[in-house]
């Protein structure tokens, strides 16, 4: 008889990328590690950047828009005193504030500024940014030398706090007790939405304080549900053992609503499960993630009327 073959991996794999090298980079390490092309990630990081990634590998895949919104968290470095092009310590500097106006930085007026940079509010995303302009990258039209005039979109810093404040370890002249003619370092602790560009919290906090700023330091410790402490920091041959089911992390995600292995069966073959939309109320989201009595993952299922009908189906063997 001939050898079954393995099942190709499928899952959710939490990493903790370092810094020097791109979220691609990342997944074309994991394609290698796990010998399979489909693998996606869900938000990118910066290469200067660190911390939590979360890749779909496989089916799984599937899932990552989902995962693309969730809320985040940061602990970063803001350095007071100097504008950078990329708002970032990889841009090139632009801009430098002389002693008087960083000795008149006080800790009310940062206060001041991170208090309005807080809730609810427009920024203006960083022009070296992924976003799309006329179906180019910012920061590719950017680096061409064009002007990118980017729309201010509406997001919502949950968090703003400063745990420590010190004089950054570039040379420079001390003006008062622990201040330095050059810069001041501030490491942060930022709680936001999706799309929220902490370089520029890092810029406009700078701008309202009238010395400018960029971002020397950035990690991404939270996504949603998942800690940057249960990632791994490297991708081994052995990196399945590290996978999470589909289900798992959809029903963590989106709540579970458990169904028959009829329901499941039904919901596969795209057939609705009729009267079945009261059972929402049990779930954590309008858009639950159906598990069948096998614990698998049948797919997202959502409100059609009074009925329930799928709006994204995972395969039977691959969830």
């Amino acid at each position: 008889m001939p050898e079954k073959t393995a099942p190709a991996p499928s899952g959710i794999l939490l990493i903790d990328k370092p810094g020097g090298i791109t979220s691609h980079d990342v997944v074309a390490r994991a394609r290698r590690a796990l010998d399979t092309r489909k693998i996606g990630h869900a938000g990118t990081l910066d290469p200067m950047a660190t911390g939590l990634l979360i890749l779909g590998v496989g089916p799984a895949t599937r899932l990552l828009t989902y995962l693309v919104g969730l809320d985040k968290t940061y602990e970063a470095t803001i350095r007071l005193g100097v504008s950078t092009d990329s708002d970032d310590a990889d841009g090139a500097e632009t801009a430098r504030a002389d002693a008087s106006a960083l000795a008149a930085v006080t800790d009310a007026r940062i206060a001041a500024g991170v208090e309005a940079l807080t809730g609810q509010i427009s920024q203006v995303p960083s022009t070296v940014s992924a976003i799309k302009v006329g179906g180019k990258r910012a920061y590719d039209l950017a680096r061409a030398g064009a002007e990118v005039e980017l729309k201010a979109r509406t997001v919502t810093v949950g968090r703003f706090d400063v745990v420590a404040r010190r004089p950054s370890t570039s040379s420079g002249t001390e003006v008062g007790p622990g201040i330095e003619a050059g810069t001041i370092d501030l490491d942060v602790v930022v709680d936001c939405s999706s799309g929220t560009y902490i370089r520029a919290l890092a810029r406009d906090l700078g701008a309202a304080l009238g010395v400018g700023g960029h971002l020397t330091a950035l990690r991404r410790t939270r996504i949603g549900p998942f800690e940057v402490a249960d990632a791994v920091t490297e991708i081994q041959p052995d990196a399945a053992h590290h996978l999470r089911s589909a289900a798992a992390v959809a029903a963590d995600v989106l709540g579970a609503l458990p169904v028959t292995a009829d329901e499941a069966r039904d919901l596969r073959h795209g057939k609705r499960l009729v009267g079945a939309a009261p059972r929402l109320g049990a779930t954590a989201t309008a858009t639950p993630a159906a598990i069948d009595p096998d614990g698998r993952l049948v797919g997202i299922v959502e409100r059609g009327g009074d009925d329930l009908k799928s709006a994204m189906n995972m395969a039977e063997d691959a969830s």
